[in-house]
């Protein structure tokens, strides 16, 4: 029984559930933890997230090359993603436990050093786990079926990282919930790693030297449009799982009690919804789905302007669901099919670089949220929990649905200028994914 579950979308999936619950409670509530409660100035703050990008850009690259490279009896990926285990459990439960007394230079220091340390062993998590996906799943149909599978386990897991969190921290606080899911992680993560064996009869070339190895990547300009595009789009996924606690509070007026209803109400919807993309990109093809998927977010986005109380907010929540099911499905068709055209260029599987860079451009959308964060609470007077300023309502509303839409509608025009075509993108040479 278990040799029939090793490298199935099962197998893998479950990757993705025990990274996803720790990183999602992280983007949700390490800024209202920090800001809201312990009452760390919004700019600080956003300095902390600018540093903490910086060094994403840096590791990335980095951790996608010497994954690339590594070749050991357990193969590429494994042996880093088993090392990191520990390490990521450890400075997860360091993010949520600040000392007591610090004031403001010694919380900026702390966040600094925590985040920057998870940034660096979550990137060696994400990048070999990613690099998985093209080499485990050959074929668009298996692809098709494991990325279908991977988005219901993601989605739990975002269901259990944003709605149950508010109740887990309520009850035992920030710390305690840190190591709740810590241990989560390691059990889940380590049935990971046991139940995934790298391919072995995939060719493979000697590495490209590093210089090689980047230029052809930058050079990739189908890959570049297709990340920018998806990085405007997982900003609108940041800033809806981190500003749901702030907008329930200031535009919704209800208690934090009510916060995992809300965000229940959001993430469960989209588990059938996920089924519902799965159906349209069959029928469209990959690329017309994904960018059909960046048009309804974007309106998806705009009832979350006039909810007023919990029961509007819930139904403005379900239909910013519909759109966000369509990002989370759409994509991985495509990634992977540029991963493959490279493979087939270059004769070399760079899988490890090419997550790398992708997961560095969309999670440089991380700028993007904390600088409109910054600029929208300037200009409305926002500063911190301690210093609501007048209008604390309107910079909640903007932020979870204007800027959204904005960024989105930038999202849609972009994906317009990548260039493979249909045919190749949706499969059609090897089974499309339409069939």
């Amino acid at each position: 029984m278990r040799d029939r579950f090793i490298n199935t979308p099962a197998a893998y999936a479950l990757g993705m559930f025990a990274m996803m619950v720790p990183s999602q409670a992280f983007l949700s509530y390490f800024n209202y933890y920090y800001v809201e409660k312990l009452g760390l100035g919004l700019a600080l703050a956003t300095i902390a997230r600018t540093i903490y990008l910086f060094w994403d850009a840096v590791n990335n690259p980095m951790a996608g090359y010497l994954s690339d490279r590594t070749k050991t009896r357990f193969g590429r990926r494994r042996p880093w993603i088993m090392g990191s285990i520990p390490v990521f459990m450890l400075v997860f439960i360091m993010v949520f436990s600040v000392p007591r007394g610090l004031e403001d230079t010694g919380l900026f220091v702390w966040l600094v050093l925590s985040i920057v340390l998870f940034e660096g062993v979550a990137t060696l998590l994400w990048v070999n786990y990613g690099a998985l996906f093209p080499e485990l799943f050959q074929g668009e149909r298996l692809r098709a079926k494991a990325s279908a599978v991977q988005q219901i386990y993601q989605i739990v897991a975002l269901l259990i990282g944003t709605s149950l969190t508010p109740i887990i921290y309520g009850a035992i606080g920030f710390g305690w919930m840190s190591v709740s899911y810590s241990l989560l992680f390691g059990v889940c993560m380590i049935g990971f790693v046991l139940s995934i064996r790298e391919r072995e009869d995939i060719p493979q070339a000697a590495p490209m030297p590093m210089l090689e190895a980047f230029r052809v990547t930058l050079k990739n300009k189908p890959f570049w449009t297709f990340n920018i595009a998806n990085s405007f789009a997982q900003t609108v996924n940041g800033l809806l799982g981190a500003l749901m606690p702030f907008y329930a509070k200031y535009a919704l007026h209800i208690s934090e009690r009510y916060v995992s209803v809300l965000m229940a109400a959001v993430f469960v919807s989209v588990i059938p919804l996920v089924a519902a993309w799965y159906y349209i990109s069959r029928k469209l093809g990959g690329l017309s789905s994904w960018r059909l998927a960046f048009a309804v977010y974007g309106l998806a986005a705009v009832p979350l302007w006039f909810a007023n109380n919990l029961g509007e907010g819930i139904v403005a929540g379900i239909i910013a669901g519909f759109g966000m099911a369509g990002f989370l499905v759409t994509p991985a068709l495509l990634s992977s099919r540029i991963i493959d055209l490279d493979a087939e260029r270059t004769g070399h599987r760079r899988e490890g670089i090419y997550t790398a860079v992708a997961g560095f451009i969309t999670r440089s959308s991380g700028l993007i949220a904390a600088l409109a964060f910054w600029i929208v609470g300037l200009l409305y007077g926002y500063e911190s929990g301690d210093k609501p300023g007048p209008h604390p309502e309107t910079v909640f509303r903007v932020l979870i649905s204007a800027v959204p839409f904005i960024l989105l509608a930038v999202s849609f025009v972009v994906s317009l200028f990548v260039k493979l075509s249909e045919k190749r993108i949706s499969g059609e040479e090897e089974g499309s994914v339409g069939e």
